[in-house]
């Protein structure tokens, strides 16, 4: 397997559904908190990294193995494994070497944090694998916009922030013989929540999109999405608000006083061509033409979002 098929395989251009979200909480630690820990930047950096190729791997691998109709859509170059004829021996160690560099980055992010860090991971990585494999891929359920937002716009970071901040900050947890026991800091999750909340949904959205481009080919694939219970109809109408949601949360953010008000400029700035790209949509859904409108909009939100925390930071350093 050369380079290019590789890239393919993992479709390298859509990583930054996890770099954002995970450079999202690598800033906001820094405005919240004043922590930066650079080992532990790149050791989650490399992990999160492989396993979201692995992710993407195994979903393509899956993708080819269970494949009912296989042409009129783009099948002989849609997927790396058919259009350079990948064998799955190639395809299963490709897998094998991503996974394990991320379980050995892991482990060592583990030993310099706690084992809290292990749990969610673990389940991060479980949650990756069931999304594509499995005798019921989530992918193919109504419920992969929960998944791939919850786990990818929420939970990425959550352990970006926890794994940069002092031990306290954002919870405490102990284990004994008898008992385990949580202390939560439920107004810092809460902020979390609101900052985090724009990548999840705009990742929700990614997904969304994809299922009410693919809706027909779905059907014939037996993946039966949201989309196919609701209708493209209710599917745009949730694609938007999910849009929107977004500048709401970010909005209560700065009442909250967690971002600043100038800052918040950046972000609101963003609404107009987000709203043109809206309505390029909901006229037209096709693969080839319009799903990329969600990765864009999902990359203008995220990207201005980080930006305002960061602004948000400088103006907290100057004043």
């Amino acid at each position: 397997m050369n380079v290019k098929s590789f890239l393919k395989l993992v479709e390298i251009q859509t990583k930054l559904a996890s770099m954002l979200p995970f450079m999202l909480g690598i800033i906001y630690a820094w405005l919240r908190f004043d922590s930066f820990r650079p080992i532990n930047f790149l050791l989650m950096f490399i992990s999160l990294l492989c396993i979201d190729m692995t992710t993407t791997a195994v979903n393509n691998y899956m993708d080819y193995k269970k494949a009912v109709k296989k042409e009129g859509f783009g099948y002989e170059t849609h997927n790396a494994i058919v259009r350079d004829k990948l064998t799955g021996g190639q395809v299963i160690t490709a897998i094998t070497v991503m996974l394990l560099i991320a379980a050995v980055s892991g482990i060592i992010l583990v030993l310099r944090t706690d084992l809290l860090v292990l749990v969610l991971g673990a389940v991060s990585v479980a949650a990756g694998i069931l999304y594509s494999a499995g005798p019921v891929p989530i992918s193919r359920t109504p419920f992969g916009e929960v998944f791939s937002g919850g786990f990818m716009g929420l939970l990425i970071p959550f352990i970006a922030i926890y794994i940069q901040t002092p031990a306290g900050e954002i919870l405490n947890w102990s284990v004994s013989v008898s008992a385990i026991s949580l202390e939560l800091k439920w107004q810092e999750l809460l902020w979390i929540f609101l900052i985090s909340w724009p990548a999840a949904s705009g990742i929700a959205n990614i997904m969304l999109a994809n299922n009410i481009c693919d809706l027909d080919d779905d059907i014939a694939n037996k993946r039966y999405t949201i989309v196919s219970y609701i209708g493209k109809k209710q599917a745009l109408i949730l694609f938007r608000a999910l849009c929107y949601s977004g500048y709401l949360t970010v909005v209560a953010a700065a009442f909250a006083g967690v971002i600043n008000w100038l800052a918040l400029i950046v972000f609101l700035a963003t609404i107009i061509p987000v709203e043109r790209k809206l309505r390029i949509f909901a006229a037209k859904q096709v693969k080839a033409e319009t799903f990329v409108i969600a990765v864009q909009n999902f990359t203008v939100m995220t990207t201005a979002l980080i930006l305002t925390v960061l602004l948000s930071t400088v103006i907290n350093l100057i004043i």
